[in-house]
């Protein structure tokens, strides 16, 4: 399966939709796709919640009635189309994004997980776009080179200073980390961070740092980590990951010698085979992460490559987040 495919399959990483970059800028282009009866509004709260179907079946997508009949004021940012619909982005004031605003809608407040879970991929990856665009909006209102206030050009997209002397163009950041499944022989390499729940394991994961390729970041993270030197790796998939401005570059690799070393950043890491995953499955000492996740999908892989059992063939409903005991 091709990497391109492999991508598909993570959540937040399946939306079609065509972004149309180069027409940001057309201001009677965008009020005709706003004025068109195929404009939908996605609606996201201050705290990064959007509207859902009651029903919890996809997305409460608002008209442009809806929308003035509720969020009149609110700042819109156009996302991307499709042949049936254009979509765009809208960050509800406070005094808005309320239980009597979203009664009267029929819908509901989710957050983005829950909706990585539970909506179609198509909604999943259009909250998600939503919602990163959305918060970057919110930490650029000022220049960081001269700290006059800026205003939002393109649709959105692009954060224009303010100061005739400036004019700087500040563009949606997003940060890239990778994320790696490490295998020596038959053995995969898992950690634990400090404050996890016992039995909770996943793969390692950092971000880029400036000047560094992502193979270098696999090595350095993966030794900085755990002490285990990586020889070899391959890219694997990606996934859009919002929380708040991430991209995460899902990678196999292969170590050098199995010799471990903890760093600073985990409680544990350990080598796990095959016979050690199935057997803390199946007793529930070993919780894995859930599908929401590209390490989901890594891990997925090294068993599947590795033994031929197929993971989801062998989780079960034990939470990523134990509860806690009542009282504590």
């Amino acid at each position: 399966m091709s990497a391109s495919l492999r991508s598909r399959g993570n959540v937040f990483a399946a939306l079609a939709l065509e972004r149309a970059a180069e027409r940001r800028d057309d201001a009677d282009w965008l009020a005709s796709l706003r004025a068109d009866a195929g404009a939908r509004y996605v609606v996201l709260n201050p705290d990064g919640r959007s509207l859902a179907r009651a029903d919890r079946g996809g997305l409460r997508l608002l008209d442009e009635a809806e929308r003035l009949a509720h969020w009149p004021e609110a700042p819109v940012a156009f996302l991307g189309a499709t042949d049936e619909a254009s979509y765009f982005a809208v960050a509800a004031a406070a005094a808005g994004a309320d239980a009597a605003s979203a009664g009267a809608l029929a819908g509901h407040w989710m957050d983005l997980r829950a909706a990585g879970l539970g909506l179609p991929a198509f909604d999943a990856g259009l909250f998600a776009y939503a919602r990163a665009l959305l918060f970057w909006q919110t930490r650029v209102r000022y220049c960081g080179a001269c700290g006059q206030p800026t205003t939002l050009v393109s649709a959105g997209h692009k954060a224009l200073c303010t100061n005739p002397d400036c004019r700087l163009e500040h563009f949606p950041r997003t940060d890239p980390a990778i994320i790696v499944i490490v295998g020596w022989r038959d053995a995969c390499l898992l950690g634990r961070q400090p404050g996890w729940p016992e039995g909770r394991w996943s793969t390692l994961a950092g971000f880029v740092e400036p000047g560094e390729s992502l193979e270098d970041a696999v090595r350095r993270e993966v030794f900085e980590e755990a002490g285990v030197r990586v020889e070899e790796s391959d890219y694997h998939s990606s996934q859009p990951w919002p929380f708040p401005a991430s991209l995460m570059l899902g990678f196999s690799a292969r170590a050098a010698d199995p010799a471990i070393q903890v760093g600073p950043e985990l409680a544990e890491a350990r080598w796990f085979e095959v016979d050690d995953i199935v057997r803390g499955l199946t007793d529930r000492s070993l919780v894995l992460p859930p599908p929401l996740s590209v390490s989901h999908r890594l891990i997925e892989h090294w068993l599947r490559e590795t033994s031929g059992l197929e993971l989801a063939t062998l989780m079960n409903d034990e939470p990523w987040l134990k509860p806690k005991p009542r009282g504590a």
